[in-house]
């Protein structure tokens, strides 16, 4: 015969379901503090190294030469109102705006296309009296959410072509032929590259998942080819020298910058490129002026966040509660982590330049605060981790 099992008084039982939950909150609290930490520091090395970079550009353009840090301080507090609202909000109720959000993003994608400010040969900012708004930087948070949703909710009939084409055409398809329309190369890419990651992490046969990767790569790069301007952008790399004072001078004048640093920098705010020698040097390139003051060791400081935000990231996906949010964390992590390869990449000569900004550390108020959201939601999901039931021996 068997021994009988012999219940817990339910004294006890209570007693370890609060010792559960309490190591549960514990264990939330660390993810939080682990992804929060890079995330503060980035950003503290961002608004450094863009007070340093833009008080030339700032001076030279409106007679203020701390002009562009304080629109930044602006987007930072937007951001941080952004991240505090995303940490309140619970994951259901993402969920449901999901679609809601995506429909305003696309609308404002179409706007920009009727009615967008035209600047350094793109369409990409709404501008409300003083402020510019960039819809793309929207989408590729709300793209993410959206496909999570509808991945989660067909996740056991993913292994249907149907069922998994339609998520992709309709979230990623027509987010991805609305921004490239701009055009945006670079923007376009990394919504792809969340979204991908949010069926890699799905259901879905890696079969057909991979490739409908190689076959949207194939579709960015005749996109790319077809566009003399976009084509030269993604070949001017291989050869800087070929063109050094036309397509190349970014680049080039990128690595004089990281040259010129050495090993210790030549000190915080005594750069030599931000004096108009590298354009955009607070935006796309404000690496090169980091690796310029700080040298070898700054830079490497900053790539180091970069990969232990990537890593905190998909800690919080992986102890995620449930399907929803672990592949809105991945999407999330995969898209920002994929941007700072991107950029960092540019700015070394080691991949084309795209124009996209070094999330949490590059000039942009849109940018900024859509990263930021993005960094609330992610704590979310860290708190909304699950909590094991004690079960009776």
């Amino acid at each position: 015969m068997s021994t009988p099992v012999i219940p817990l008084p339910s004294h006890r039982v209570a007693r370890r379901a609060m010792r559960e939950a309490e190591r549960a909150r514990l264990r939330a609290s660390r993810a939080v503090v682990f992804l929060a930490i890079p995330v503060v520091l980035l950003i503290v090395v961002g608004l450094g190294a863009i007070l340093s970079a833009s008080s030339v550009p700032a001076l030279r353009e409106t007679g203020d030469g701390l002009h562009y840090f304080k629109m930044q301080i602006v987007g930072l507090v937007i951001g941080m109102v952004g991240l505090l609202a995303a940490v309140w909000i619970p994951l259901r109720w993402w969920r449901r705006m999901s679609s809601f959000l995506f429909v305003g993003t696309v609308l404002l994608l179409v706007a920009v296309l009727v009615m967008g400010v035209t600047a350094g040969g793109a369409t990409r900012w709404l501008a409300v009296g003083p402020v510019a708004v960039q819809p793309s930087e929207i989408a590729k948070l709300t793209t993410i959410l959206f496909l999570a949703t509808l991945v989660s909710r067909k996740e056991t009939s993913m292994h249907r072509l149907r069922d998994f084409f339609w998520p992709i055409a309709v979230s990623v398809g027509v987010v991805s032929a609305l921004v490239l329309y701009q055009p945006d190369l670079g923007t376009t890419l990394l919504i792809c590259a969340g979204a991908y990651a949010v069926l890699f992490a799905s259901a879905a046969p890696f079969v057909w998942v991979g490739g409908s990767a190689v076959l949207g790569s194939l579709a960015a790069f005749v996109a790319a080819v077809s566009s003399p301007y976009r084509w030269a952008r993604v070949t001017s790399f291989l050869d800087l020298a070929s063109d050094p004072l036309g397509g190349g001078y970014q680049a080039t004048q990128s690595l004089v910058a990281l040259g010129t640093g050495g090993l210790f920098g030549v000190g915080l705010g005594a750069s030599r490129a931000r004096w108009s020698f590298l354009p955009n040097a607070h935006t796309d390139f404000v690496f090169s002026i980091i690796g310029e003051e700080t040298g070898l060791l700054g830079s490497l400081t900053v790539i180091l966040l970069f990969v232990w935000l990537a890593v905190a990231g998909m800690v919080v996906a992986h102890r995620a509660a449930d399907r929803f949010g672990r592949l809105v964390a991945v999407g999330l992590t995969t898209w920002l982590a994929a941007q700072g390869v991107v950029n960092l990449g540019g700015v070394t000569g080691v991949l084309p330049i795209t124009g996209v900004p070094l999330p949490f550390v590059s000039y942009g108020g849109s940018a900024l605060v859509v990263s930021l959201v993005a960094v609330g939601i992610l704590i979310r999901v860290a708190r909304e981790m699950p909590v094991e039931t004690p079960e009776s021996p």
